[in-house]
């Protein structure tokens, strides 16, 4: 199947501008999946975040050193964003799934990122999401709710006085999040492929 501003985006790449504009959109959109940031002084370093959403899912997130309670993400413009901050000292996530849709002068351009879909899983350390929304099933082991912020037993903390909780472990199945930011320390993504799409397609 064919799309018609495809067609343009092709035309538009056999130019010296249209290679440069190309390879501006995966390696922006990349980089905001992988490296946003989320700006309540919980991450190593904080940087503006892009202003645009981003979905993940997995099939199956295994993870330990679990922390979540309330933050903030700033964009390039000052504007706060309200997140949920979650963080996972060593996470597996199996079939792996990021997209996120943009805006561009050609109309919208999505990226689609899968890994961890041939029996490895993707691997994430240190991983902390920003996110506005999750669904799943969950199941947490030694899990404490209603911890200071402060005091939640992860490398990463939030702010004294926000309701947070904390677990040894957490799995959720069938994973979907909207979120703002992800950081990890390491983050290893086994058979990624990335992908140029009209937008229709995402990780729904």
């Amino acid at each position: 199947m064919k799309f018609p501003k495809f067609e343009a985006i092709r035309k538009l790449g056999k130019s010296h501008t249209g290679r440069v504009a190309m390879l501006a959109i995966p390696t922006g959109v990349v980089s905001a999946l992988l490296m946003g940031g989320v700006a309540q002084g919980a991450v190593p370093v904080s940087f503006a975040i892009s202003g645009t959403q981003f979905k993940i899912a997995s099939s199956q997130l295994e993870g330990t050193g679990f922390s979540q309670y309330s933050g903030v993400a700033k964009d390039a413009d000052g504007k706060q964003h309200p997140v949920v901050t979650a963080n996972i000292k060593d996470a597996t996530l199996e079939n792996l799934c990021q997209s996120a849709v943009q805006d561009t002068p050609l109309g919208k351009v999505g990226i689609l990122i899968k890994a961890g879909g041939k029996g490895t899983p993707a691997s994430a350390k240190d991983l902390q999401i920003g996110m506005t929304g999750l669904k799943g099933d969950a199941e947490f082991k030694n899990i404490r709710i209603g911890v200071d912020a402060s005091k939640v037993n992860t490398k990463a903390k939030g702010s004294k006085g926000d309701f947070s909780q904390d677990s040894d472990t957490v799995s959720i199945k069938d994973l979907k999040q909207d979120s703002w930011s992800t950081t990890a320390s390491v983050f290893t993504l086994k058979d990624m492929s990335l992908k140029l799409t009209d937008g229709s397609e995402t990780c729904d």
